[in-house]
């Protein structure tokens, strides 16, 4: 057998809607240029990006990813208000006029927000209060995105990307790849060229692991940046909503907008410097070994980076994390239900409704994390408390400070290539670093881009910053992204390819 290869792109791959590729693969920044020139209107966007997701997500198309959820009602009377302001000489942002996609655990007004989990379907919400920033901003919200159920904290037996309210989400690299979660309809449409903006929900490695799997740029910002009111919760401390797209640009963009005032500190002059995490690997040895080789190719374009060993989590460390999430979700979730009109109300509730309508909730797998959840009971637990304080201790003191002394930032590997979906064994395929764990636990931020191709399937690397480092994440992030250049051949695109063998 020959050596395992890897590589910027295969041969260009034929999309399956060709009359809206160019459409759909265009930057936000590249549509606000057209916007502004009168070369597009919005209506015109969402118009042509409707009938792509027609063409390429829905169940009746030959390659039926089910990223997309739902649209919105009123989805072309935004565009038609949007052309209406820009006629008028109004923009109120950067992105006015452009669609974006938000997670279907998100609030927002004429999208089901079900967290993908039928307890949730028509019972009364608003908007939440990152997308009434949106709205204010003059983004279009086209749509909600599909996700692993209850954002994938109900069974360790879970295949990621699959919701009883949507289905399985498919990586559109190949369809029997995993889109990665929880934020896997996000993802995809992203890397399907559905839509060029989309906001996913990180609680540890949700909006990391589907950039990673679907080539695309992802951004958890530090927790409480970005306000998770009227966001389906787990985990208070580990939870935040972030932006994502096909470019770092864009997602600089989309960050200022949802983090306002909080994203507006002035940007260090200083050339950064990162560590690369030399310690932490996924596993899958073609793709540390394109790690290793990217960390050479941004060294050789003259960006600072040294070596350093960072601790590696103990199965104690995942333990208490696991313990922390648990108690944190019975008592956040609980009382997120109880707050939003209808049934279930606490967590207790959702296992009875679940297990009345196991034939479509419990299809596949089961929820053994909400059952020890209940066993645990909540922040009162007595476990709580000290594993709480025993995983901030990891994380911050004995990984991540001196990850980051005298450097800005931190450099790893993050996933593997997708692995097949499986909705019997669940993720039984993955390879992935210990990334997203440390900086999940103490609630700093997290940027995830594409780093290339392993077997024509994309993988991604990830930069850790400091609680508020998001700008300084994203400026090397662009740096990185400038060096590697990968779509600029044109062939750094999904290929849509059926099952593969093997």
């Amino acid at each position: 057998m020959g050596a395992p290869t890897f590589s910027v792109g295969p041969m260009a791959p034929t999309d399956p809607h060709p009359e809206t590729k160019d459409l759909g693969f265009f930057s936000a920044t590249q549509l606000q240029i057209q916007l502004a020139e009168g070369t597009l209107t919005s209506v015109a966007i969402v118009t042509g990006l409707l009938e792509r997701i027609a063409a390429i997500d829905t169940a009746a198309s030959s390659t039926a990813l089910r990223s997309i959820l739902a649209i919105s009602d009123d989805v072309l009377g935004q565009a038609h208000a949007a052309d209406a302001r820009r006629s008028a000489g109004v923009t109120l942002s950067a992105f006015d006029g452009i669609p974006i996609v938000v997670k279907d655990n998100i609030e927002a007004i004429g999208l089901p927000s079900t967290a993908g989990a039928t307890a949730l379907l028509g019972r009364p919400h608003g908007d939440a209060e990152l997308v009434t920033n949106l709205r204010e901003a003059g983004l279009i919200i086209m749509g909600a995105s599909n996700l692993s159920e209850w954002a994938n904290l109900r069974s360790p037996n879970s295949a990621s990307g699959w919701s009883a309210v949507g289905g399985l989400t498919a990586n559109p690299w190949a369809t029997d790849r995993s889109a990665g979660g929880s934020s896997s309809g996000s993802g995809a449409a992203l890397a399907a060229g559905l839509t060029p903006l989309a906001i996913g929900t990180e609680t540890d490695g949700s909006i990391v692991c589907p950039s990673s799997l679907n080539g695309v740029v992802g951004m958890k910002p530090t927790v409480g940046t970005i306000s998770t009111s009227g966001v389906v919760p787990l985990s208070a401390s580990q939870d935040s909503p972030g932006p994502m797209a096909r470019t770092v640009e864009d997602v600089q963009t989309l960050f200022k907008i949802l983090a306002g005032e909080r994203a507006q500190r002035d940007e260090d002059e200083a050339p950064l410097i990162a560590a690369v995490a030399s310690t932490w690997k996924t596993g899958h040895p073609t793709t540390d070994a394109l790690f290793a080789n990217v960390v050479e190719q941004l060294r050789l374009a003259g960006l600072s980076l040294v070596d350093r060993d960072v601790a590696l989590p103990s199965d104690q460390d995942q333990d208490d994390e696991l313990t922390v999430l648990l108690c944190e979700m019975d008592d956040d979730l609980s009382a997120y239900l109880f707050r939003r009109e209808g049934v279930p109300t606490n967590l207790a509730e959702v296992i009875v409704f679940e297990d009345a309508h196991h034939d479509v909730e419990l299809a596949h797998f089961g929820h053994e994390f909400f059952e020890q959840a209940l066993t645990l009971g909540g922040r009162s637990a007595a476990e709580y408390m000290e594993a709480r304080q025993r995983n901030l201790s990891w994380a911050v003191s004995t990984c991540l400070e001196p990850a980051l002394t005298g450097v800005d930032v931190l450099v790893a590997p993050t996933y593997g290539p997708a692995w097949k979906q499986d909705l019997i064994l669940g993720e039984h395929g993955a390879k992935a670093a210990p990334t997203t764990m440390a900086p999940a636990i103490a609630g700093w931020p997290i940027a995830c881009l594409p780093m290339g191709l392993v077997d024509a399937m994309p993988v991604g690397l990830g930069l850790i910053g400091r609680p508020g480092d998001e700008r300084k994440i994203l400026h090397f992030a662009s740096q990185i992204e400038q060096v590697l250049n990968l779509r600029a051949s044109g062939t750094f695109s999904p290929t849509f390819a059926a099952p593969r063998r093997g």
